[in-house]
């Protein structure tokens, strides 16, 4: 990045800089060097626009450029500048922990339309990484209480920082562990998840960007099902009478994780959400409220 005695302003440098991602191969060369520099500016990007003639100050040159440099090298932008939104709420991230994606917020606007009018509401998010789905559904369920597994404390940090900065840390719980194994005992209202689904000869064909996310949140086993036969197997065991499971699913597997339920006498398939796209993304099993039928007929003897 250098240029001759003219200051780089901030008009000249979105010009370059988007040039230069494009030349690089960066997949959204103009966006992202504008969320670069907004996030440096600490500014709206719509201020971008109204202040193109704006020199920058030495130390946003610098700091600009750093960015530009993690960029280049395919560090995701979230990364870069620590956030992303997610269900209108913004949200921390950092390398220990799944980007939140669009297609998430499909999953999560299902559980909170099934849990309309239910309350008290008992909330498990298996595989919280950033904690983006449980604290965007404890903070649109006021009568909401929840817990979060993972298995990487690293993520629990961001998770809990997450829920203090939005505010419902006092309603969450969070643990470390491998799916259920931290509430044992436990049964709940809703049971959510957006496990790794990606099968494991897959990883290497992903986008440099993908695969700098923590191949824990990505690799789901030989076939990607390897975390939904544990979450349908076990969810009977974790569930109240009437409660469901609601997980994300990945292109083309939907049909496969809604067949898990077929020989779990408790559970049943419930329904299949598609995203924008068409493609069927979220996946629903609910158990049945008829629990203990023969003790109560029993009873009426």
């Amino acid at each position: 990045m250098s240029k001759t005695n003219e200051p780089w302003t901030i008009g000249s440098i979105l010009k370059w800089t988007g040039q230069y991602f494009a030349e690089k191969g960066v997949e959204n060369p103009r966006l992202d060097a504008e969320v670069l520099l907004s996030h440096i500016l600490d500014r709206e990007r719509i201020q971008l626009y109204v202040n193109f003639d704006q020199p920058l100050q030495p130390q946003e040159l610098t700091a600009f450029r750093e960015a530009v440099k993690k960029r280049v090298a395919r560090m995701p932008v979230a990364y870069i500048t620590g956030h992303k939104e997610f269900m209108g709420l913004d949200f921390r991230v950092a390398p220990a922990v799944l980007i939140p994606r669009p297609d998430t917020e499909i999953l999560v606007e299902a559980v909170l339309q099934k849990l309309q009018g239910v309350s008290p509401v008992q909330v498990l998010d298996l595989g919280t990484g950033s904690g983006a789905i449980i604290v965007s559904l404890v903070a649109n369920l006021p009568a909401a209480q929840g817990i979060a597994v993972d298995i990487s404390e690293e993520a629990l940090a961001i998770a809990r920082s997450n829920a203090e900065k939005h505010q419902v840390e006092s309603r969450l719980t969070f643990y470390r562990g491998d799916l259920y194994q931290p509430v044992t005992g436990h049964t709940f209202d809703a049971i959510v998840s957006n496990p790794p689904y990606i099968p494991d000869m897959d990883i290497r064909e992903l986008t440099p960007e993908v695969r700098q996310e923590p191949r824990l949140a990505l690799a789901g086993g030989p076939d990607g099902l390897d975390f939904y036969r544990r979450i349908v197997h076990e969810a009977d065991a974790y569930l109240k009478p009437g409660g469901f499971v609601a997980v994300e699913v990945g292109i083309h597997q939907a049909q496969a994780v809604a067949a898990l339920a077929q020989d779990k006498p408790g559970l049943t398939f419930e329904s299949m959400i598609k995203d924008y796209g068409g493609i069927e993304r979220v996946v629903i099993f609910t158990k049945s409220q008829e629990v203990h039928r023969a003790d109560s007929i029993l009873s009426c003897e």
